[in-house]
Formats: structure tokens, C-alpha cells, sequence
């Protein structure tokens, strides 16, 4: 059993679809973060970054104590190889499905973040960090769209990749972007939402439906955290 400590963002999508992907066995136990549930001691003695998603295995490979991870992409490198499912034994494969992964963590994500909260959250709408993330956020579409002009997926065979790129790349008019303007990654992108489990996965999420604007106090949860925050 996989105890998933999630909200529906792009970085809990990424868990739902490798786990309806591979049907293991999952208890999702929603951690409303506009609520500061994510600061909860239970949720950081799992999390200490206070972010989710994270995940506790109760049942893990070696048959000793619950094992608990934190950070979407070393969750999705512990599940594939748990599952032996998504994550290439060989050495070459492996190391292309993994800087993949890295280039997601360390880029589209985080650069598409801030292009979403600067165009949608900001109090105060500032034309040169809007255009600095819509710029990022358009070359690495770019970079994506490149790398699907001869494959099917990121790394050839579907794989974690896949899964943790997706649900950033998915929503391009929130990022300002046309995706008409990238073939490639159109079709992939169509492709990833057309697969069965996926469906599953957002589904999963529309049972734990986020509010459709954010209350000043949700806010300040969400976007006032300082070292003070981890201090309490």
C-alpha cells in the first residue's frame, strides 16, 4: 500500500498517473494546502519541505519499516523502481529517462510556476517578470517541442518523463503560450491525455476539487512562508 499525501497541482498529477498507471495498490490522503495543511508535524515528520506531493510505502521491497518520501521526482524514481515499470534497467536508457526528469525538476517546472503565479497571483502585475517567465516558459516548450520532432515520448519508451512533464506542460494558455505554435508536443501532449490511466489520474483530483479563486488567507498560506515558517 502506497499512502499518497496529495493535492491536485501539477506535482501531485505526476504520482496519481504513475500509480494508475501501474495499478498499484494507493490511498490518497488530501493535504489541502490552502489551508496550511501542509504544516501540520504529522505531514512534515513525511515532508519536511512542507510541499506535497509525498508518499509513505508500508509495504516496501526490503519487508522493514515504512519507508517515507518526499519530492515528486525522487517519488517517481522510488515507485518505477519498486515496480520495476517506467525506469530502463539499461544503464544508457536509464541515464536519457533521468536527465529528463532532472530537466523537468530543475526547469519547466519551477519556470512555469513562476510564470503562473506572476500572471495569475501577483497583487501587482509586473510587465518585466511576466515577460522574463513567458519567455522561459516558451523556449522550453521549445526544448520539448524539439525533442518530440522523432519520438513518440521524451525518452523514446513512455516513461517517468513523461509523467512528470506532462501535467506542466498540459495548461499552455495559462503560461501565455499557443500551443498550435508546437506541433510536436501537441501530439504529445494529446497522446498522454487520451491513455486511460491518465483520465483516472485527473479524475482523482476533480474528487478533491481545488476552489476556483483563492481567499486572501489561502493566499498568505500559499505565498507568505519564510524561514520563519519551518521554525514553529
Amino acid at each position: 500500500m502506497i499512502e499518497l499525501y496529495y493535492w491536485p497541482t501539477p506535482n501531485g498529477h505526476k504520482i496519481t498517473i504513475f500509480l494508475e498507471e501501474t495499478g498499484i495498490d494507493y490511498e490518497i490522503k488530501p493535504i489541502d494546502i490552502g489551508k496550511g495543511e501542509q504544516f501540520g508535524l504529522d505531514f512534515l515528520t513525511i515532508a519536511p519541505n512542507n510541499r506535497i506531493p509525498a508518499i509513505v510505502d508500508t509495504d516496501p521491497a526490503d519487508g522493514g519499516a515504512p519507508v517515507s518520501v518526499f519530492e515528486s521526482g525522487a517519488i517517481l524514481i522510488y515507485l518505477a523502481e519498486k515496480c520495476g515499470k517506467y525506469l530502463p534497467a539499461d544503464a544508457r536508457a536509464r541515464a536519457d529517462v533521468l536527465q529528463w526528469l532532472m530537466w523537468q525538476m530543475g526547469g519547466l517546472g519551477p519556470m512555469l510556476g513562476q510564470n503562473y503565479h506572476f500572471r495569475n497571483f501577483a497583487p501587482d502585475k509586473i510587465d518585466y517578470a511576466i515577460t522574463r517567465y513567458t519567455n522561459e516558459a516558451s523556449r522550453l516548450y521549445g526544448v520539448l517541442d524539439h525533442r518530440l520532432q522523432d519520438r513518440d515520448f521524451v525518452a523514446g519508451d513512455y516513461s517517468i518523463a513523461d509523467m512528470a512533464s506532462y501535467p506542466w506542460a498540459v495548461r499552455a494558455e495559462n503560461q501565455g503560450i499557443d500551443i498550435e505554435e508546437f506541433p510536436n508536443l501537441k501530439r504529445w501532449v494529446e497522446t498522454i491525455s487520451n491513455r486511460p490511466a491518465v483520465i483516472r489520474a485527473y479524475e482523482k483530483g476533480e474528487e478533491i476539487k481545488k476552489p476556483e479563486t483563492l481567499s486572501e488567507d489561502a493566499r498568505s498560506v500559499l505565498f507568505g512562508q519564510t524561514a520563519d515558517t519551518v521554525r514553529r
